[in-house]
């Protein structure tokens, strides 16, 4: 399986991108889902809802998820070969970048309302990724979110990031995102 590590700060929209992306794309990949968090299972029923089978791991006072966490929900949900695993890590930009749960790669998801700088803030997590999502480009024009500037602070960080805008919440450029997921998909496969 292909598994992505999704990480961010707490309020990016990482839960409403999986759910669009499995809403997207229910029809032709297996989706599998972890969720991390510290409390609650508010984004596993989330991800129900979306139509993918997911498992809650809560962390207590953990600031991330770990390998044998990881290993005890694959083992519970346990995916089809060829399906897509989707880690959501607990919503934090420092303690995720140094933890391998296995994954294929890191996907960092930002926000147009966190401003242009995060990467410059966070640059270990930015450089332990392959993709970053900027999400919530709706938003930008009214929090003054400079795409260009955000840009060009990823590659800064990391010259080698893949960047997709979009807005999860309205499918704005959804469609980037989700045929980017299916070629790796396809890919992972050979």
């Amino acid at each position: 399986m292909l598994a992505l590590n999704f990480v961010s700060s707490p309020g990016s929209g990482k839960t409403a991108l999986l759910e669009a992306t499995i809403r997207a794309l229910k029809d032709k990949v297996s989706i599998n889902v972890i969720e991390g968090d510290q409390m609650t299972s508010n984004d596993a029923i989330r991800i129900r809802e979306a139509g993918a089978p997911a498992i809650q791991i809560n962390t207590g006072a953990g600031c991330h998820l770990e390998a044998d966490m990881v290993a005890e929900a694959v083992k519970s949900l346990d995916p089809k070969p060829g399906s897509i695993l989707m880690i959501e890590n607990v919503g934090n930009l420092v303690c995720p970048a140094m933890f391998d749960l296995g994954e294929a790669m890191k996907v960092a998801v930002i926000s147009t309302t966190e401003g242009e700088d995060k990467p410059l803030k966070y640059p270990h997590m930015f450089r332990a990724v392959q993709i970053v999502i900027i999400n919530k480009m709706d938003l930008a024009k009214h929090v003054d979110f400079d795409e260009s500037a955000c840009r060009a602070n990823i590659a800064s960080v990391n010259p080698n990031a893949e960047i997709i805008g979009l807005s999860a919440r309205t499918g704005q450029n959804l469609s980037d995102w989700t045929s980017r997921l299916e070629k790796m998909l396809s890919d992972f496969r050979l």
